[in-house]
């Protein structure tokens, strides 16, 4: 008995978006127009699915450990009512029950129906780099120099995965044309593919002789250095992406991006809400009864005079409009705002406290 479970790999509890989800990853690894397909295992994955995808097969599936229908060739526990003819003409409707599941069906069959790709090669892989910067750097926006180990394009053979100088011969799977055609009957009925040639991968050339350094891959692993340009007001954990950086792709076929994540180390004065920064500063309270003005840093350097109005609560954050940072791909800034932190007097002379006695009445 065929275990559909453990053929898509899901355990018997998955629910229905793990069961599509499951199918469509194997489908695609098995699909039999890939050089690395197989089609009797492409046929078993559609076949689990349909049962597992469908809510009324899956029950009689976990009951009786099989489907009583047309499609898996049983026969129905509850006997035939039709005499021992079949009426159905090789045609199980229970089949097309849920045309939704069927849909995933076709998507992974006809995957690459009719386009003529000329070459089957792989696409480099996409690269993701956690970049740390500081604020002040997220701030201003800074061009870092990145180091990392990927596959770039062999330089002796320029990529193409073979001697030039020995040239190339027709493929003979082909004859030259880089494609070939696939006859398949489907429960659909007959279907004619055109697709990549497998044997030279859409090139309709065999190589004379393979690149020594590459191993016929067109590529090379090496460490590459780079600059990248980081914007102002680049946030954290932002990813940005710069395409064609990732790894060669092989013999010539599409590079891959290279994804860089943002990571802004804390600061030790500024806390940042997107666009808008937050510092805490410190006040005498002398100074801010008398209306002194009180000096605030800024994330740019420079240093502001801020004076206190008189009737402002203190346990309330104070507003300096366009001081935050940068606004990313925008124009203008954020607001900063500060925390007061009020320091009172640790001491207090008894001429001192009178003073403030008197200060209290004539402002009462």
């Amino acid at each position: 008995m065929k275990d559909y479970y453990k053929i898509l790999g899901i355990e018997k509890t998955a629910n229905e978006e793990e069961v599509k989800k499951a199918y469509r990853k194997l489908a695609h690894q098995y699909h039999p127009d890939k050089a690395d397909g197989n089609a009797e295992k492409f046929k078993e994955i559609n076949e689990a699915y349909q049962v597992l995808s469908n809510q009324e097969k899956r029950a009689q599936y976990d009951r009786f450990g099989r489907v009583f229908d047309g499609s898996t060739g049983g026969a129905s526990p509850f006997g035939n009512g039709s005499g021992g003819f079949d009426f159905s003409f090789g045609f199980d409707p229970s089949n097309v029950e849920d045309l939704g599941n069927m849909s995933d069906i076709f998507e992974a069959f006809f995957e690459g129906m009719g386009v003529k790709k000329r070459n089957n090669y792989h696409r480099g892989s996409d690269l993701q780099i956690m970049q740390e910067i500081t604020l002040e750097e997220a701030f201003r926006g800074v061009e870092k120099s990145l180091k990392t180990k990927l596959y770039t394009k062999c330089a002796a053979c320029d990529g193409v995965g073979y001697d030039k100088k020995a040239g190339t011969a027709e493929c003979a799977t082909c004859s030259g044309k880089g494609e070939i055609k696939e006859s398949r009957n489907t429960f659909f009925g007959s279907f004619s593919q055109v697709k990549a040639c497998p044997k030279c991968a859409g090139s309709g050339q065999i190589p004379n002789k393979s690149c020594g350094e590459c191993k016929n891959s067109g590529r090379v692993m090496n460490i590459k250095e780079m600059k990248v340009e980081i914007a102002p007001g680049v946030q954290d954990e932002q990813l940005m992406k710069i395409s064609g950086a990732g790894e060669s792709g092989e013999r010539g076929a599409e590079s891959g991006d290279l994804y860089i994540r943002i990571k802004i180390a804390p600061h030790k004065v500024f806390i940042r809400h997107g666009d808008d920064l937050v510092v805490r500063v410190s006040a005498d309270l002398v100074r801010v009864i008398l209306g002194e003005k009180i000096e605030v840093p800024t994330i740019g350097g420079n240093k502001l005079h801020v004076e206190i109005p008189r009737d402002f609560n203190l346990k309330d954050r104070f507003r300096i409009s366009g001081e935050g940072m940068a606004r990313f791909g925008g124009y203008g800034r954020g607001d900063l705002y500060v925390e007061w932190d009020i320091k009172t007097p640790k001491r207090m002379s008894f001429k001192a406290k009178k003073l403030l006695e008197d200060l209290k009445e004539e402002l009462e």
